[in-house]
């Protein structure tokens, strides 16, 4: 589940090192891809650790370093913090710590590594949807590995048709049909339908095309879907009807599922807003694809969300015009935040990660009156060309 790159194809030199370099990182994370690129330069082993996919991690690494934000760096057992602090390093002493990595062997108090048969041990507490949920989640994750981005914002969506792998996917989509939904807990409905709605985009997408106009957006999102416990799904019952609480979706005249509609079962209390940073609808203005597990799901919807608004197609600050620029995201489902602006904005800053771009949000709500606006939405596919 975690992958060991020496990040240059210096192979030779990166076999002679006797420790490692360990990232923790976390999917679509714009800091966590510039210090691994920095980090290939300088021709030592690397091991990531995605905390996404290793939750359990998460307690370990803030004890570790006092910080709940990525990436997290290790030379061998020394911390030495995040992107900008591994960008600030002066040259001499980051060649004192690629020699440390290099000829000292990893201590015994190195950073950990996940558990290689970890989901095996889970696999048997679980039965029904969690069952199938956990095996799809590691067929998901296996073609997400062959077949996205690094940074979860495109799919090769040709070499995934192909695969083996896909064809066992849609196999094991087909008993779907038989598990028993109503045991979920909260966290495991999280997981679970955020899980399928991401696999469900990339398997209607591989069937019948992407959409490429508003037209096709609307029936895409209104008739692909997948038969759950005896139920239709359509993309849209999904994201509107099970994870918003059952409210209507744009450009919607009625909600999901009426009063007497048996899905109503499935729909969580209220809306969740921080799964407007986990579902990808299969555009390039999306939020990357990650896979989740109901185990600490809250705090992995968190970090997916800081990290979305970290990047300036999620959140862009101009302190001079004392304006801020969102992601049509945020308008769209603004009732989800608040619905007003002053409630947008509070709720921005208070799931944005400490850095420069919050200290300049807070600078510019400080100042006054601020002005919201939202940025183009890419509805690009986001296919790999």
């Amino acid at each position: 589940m975690y992958v060991f790159s020496s990040l240059l194809q210096m192979e030779d030199s990166v076999g002679r090192a006797l420790g490692r370099v360990t990232v923790y990182s976390i999917q679509g994370c714009p800091h966590c891809l510039q210090a691994k690129a920095t980090l290939g330069r300088l021709e030592v082993p690397v091991c990531e650790v995605d905390l996404g996919r290793h939750p359990e991690l998460r307690a370990t690494v803030k004890e570790l370093t006092g910080r709940s934000t990525v990436p997290q760096i290790f030379f061998n057992s020394v911390h030495v913090g995040g992107n900008d602090d591994l960008q600030k390093l002066a040259p001499e002493e980051l060649q004192r710590l690629v020699r440390l990595v290099r000829e000292e062997a990893l201590p015994a108090d190195a950073p950990p590594l996940p558990e290689e048969n970890q989901s095996e041990d889970g696999a048997d507490d679980t039965s029904g949807a969690a069952e199938v949920s956990l095996l799809l989640r590691e067929m998901i994750l296996k073609l997400f590995s062959d077949h996205l981005s690094a940074d979860g914002k495109s799919v090769d969506y040709k070499g995934m048709s192909s695969d083996p792998v896909f064809e066992r996917y849609c196999d094991l989509a087909i008993q779907l049909q038989r598990v028993e939904l109503l045991s979920l807990s909260r966290e495991e409905k999280l997981a679970f339908f955020i899980n399928i709605y991401n696999a469900l985009v990339i398997h209607g997408a591989l069937r019948l095309g992407a959409p490429t106009n508003m037209w096709q957006r609307y029936r895409f999102f209104n008739y692909v879907s997948y038969l759950i416990g005896g139920e239709v799904f359509t993309l849209q019952d999904i994201e509107n009807g099970v994870l918003r609480g059952n409210k209507k979706g744009i450009a919607q005249l009625r909600k999901p599922f009426s009063k007497s509609d048996p899905r109503l079962q499935m729909a969580l209390p209220q809306p969740e807003p921080l799964i407007h940073f986990a579902l990808n609808c299969g555009a390039k203005g999306c939020p990357p694809i990650k896979t989740y597990t109901p185990q600490d799901i809250d705090s992995q919807l968190r970090t997916a969300a800081q990290a979305f608004l970290e990047n300036d197609d999620g959140c862009v600050v101009d302190s001079g015009n004392g304006e801020v620029k969102l992601s049509q995201i945020f308008k769209w489902y603004k009732a989800d935040f608040g619905g007003t602006d002053e409630s947008l904005l509070k709720w921005v800053l208070e799931h944005m990660s400490d850095s420069p771009k919050k200290t300049s949000l807070q600078g510019v709500l400080s100042a006054g009156k601020t002005k919201v606006t939202f940025l183009p939405y890419d509805w690009s596919s986001n296919g790999a060309h």
